[in-house]
């Protein structure tokens, strides 16, 4: 099979031809119909994460947002057989842990994470292993197309799990986001749908266009702000004294920072966006506000396989696209140059390999 394998960091990924994988006893192989191009793919490409002992090592297939149809499973596996469609969280838990069997598989003690490690080889490629296949693979409505699937595989889940699971967001509640990218817009569409007044923070006004076209009530770009004016601010005076909710899907020091000063007393931050090699995973905070104001600051990554349901059901409740995001369709040869663009911030929505072959 076809895939894209990272060789050195920061340099093109090398498409050629490996085995085909074959599925563990308790896995499955999923043929790859579509796999979205996610930020993370671009801090792997980079060689970012040594800071949290996260590197991604050279000769890895990147690729961790699969949607397609099971090929072929192993002796052991009772849910799933060829011919199921379906979709692949990055977040692999062995579904036995303590986490796993209290529904926080993504955080599971013995977990994998699919494209980054070499124990899971990424969706770059036509085919794809799958371990712990009854607990791990996800079965896909026949409403939803592989494109669209592929749209939730990271950046969607992982914007649902930080908001309706993560913080509780509800109807009423004033949500900020800052990044507008791929899990911002996912962000800003979730949150719309969960019936939160939702202010969207980026420096590119076509960001802050798509943001409202998919539920932003309001939108901030910094770079348009007078001098003596500041994001937080700004933020607080769209809120009515700041967002209960504020999430940062960037990374960088300064929108982790703003996210956290936009919020109101007893407000929750939630951390998405992962660091660069200007922060090396260490963002300094206004502890003593925090503590004084009683905030909030937590963590999430990806989404527990067993919250899908839970998001199919907002999605057909609420009529919500995740294919919208989706902005352009990719061939394997492309990828390479849609990661470097990230470099720049040049990706709009969500970008997704539909062609394996070319």
């Amino acid at each position: 099979m076809r895939a894209a394998i990272l060789r050195e960091y920061g340099e093109p990924l090398e498409i050629r031809t490996v085995p085909d994988p074959e599925p563990e006893p308790d896995g499955a192989v999923v043929r790859v119909d579509a796999c979205g191009v996610c930020r993370s793919d671009w801090h792997a490409w980079a060689g970012h994460g040594e800071w949290a002992d996260d590197r991604v090592p050279r000769g890895q297939i990147l690729g961790h947002e699969p949607a397609g149809e099971v090929v072929a499973v192993g002796r052991e596996v009772e849910r799933f057989r060829a011919g199921d469609r379906v979709v692949v969280p990055f977040s692999l838990g062995d579904g036995t842990c303590q986490y796993c069997r209290r529904g926080a598989g993504n955080v599971c003690e013995d977990g994998r994470a699919l494209g980054f490690e070499p124990e899971a080889p990424g969706a770059f490629a036509e085919r794809v292993a799958v371990p712990t296949a009854d607990y791990n693979l996800v079965e896909r409505p026949e409403w939803l197309d592989a494109t669209a699937a592929a749209a939730l595989g990271c950046r969607y889940m992982t914007a649902y799990h930080a908001l309706a699971e993560r913080a509780t967001v509800g109807g009423g509640d004033a949500v900020a986001v800052h990044g507008c990218g791929g899990v911002g817009l996912s962000a800003v569409q979730i949150a719309a749908a969960l019936g939160a007044r939702v202010v969207a923070v980026d420096v590119d006004d076509d960001a802050l266009a798509l943001a409202t076209e998919f539920g932003a009530d309001a939108a901030v770009n910094p770079a348009s702000l007078p001098e003596e004016s500041s994001v937080p601010e700004r933020v607080r005076a769209l809120t009515d004294g700041g967002a209960d909710v504020s999430l940062d899907a960037l990374g960088i020091a300064e929108t982790c920072r703003n996210s956290v000063r936009s919020l109101r007393p007893r407000g929750t931050h939630v951390q998405v966006g992962l660091t660069t090699d200007a922060e090396r995973g260490e963002v300094s905070l206004p502890t003593d506000w925090m503590t004084r104001w009683e905030i909030s600051f937590l963590g999430s990554r990806g989404m527990p396989p067993t919250s899908y349901p839970d998001l199919f059901a907002l999605i057909e409740a609420t009529g919500i696209d995740p294919g919208a995001l989706v902005a352009r369709e990719l061939s394997l040869s492309e990828v390479s140059d849609r990661i470097a663009a990230m470099d720049e911030y040049d990706v709009r929505g969500v970008e997704v390999v539909t062609d394996f072959g070319g």
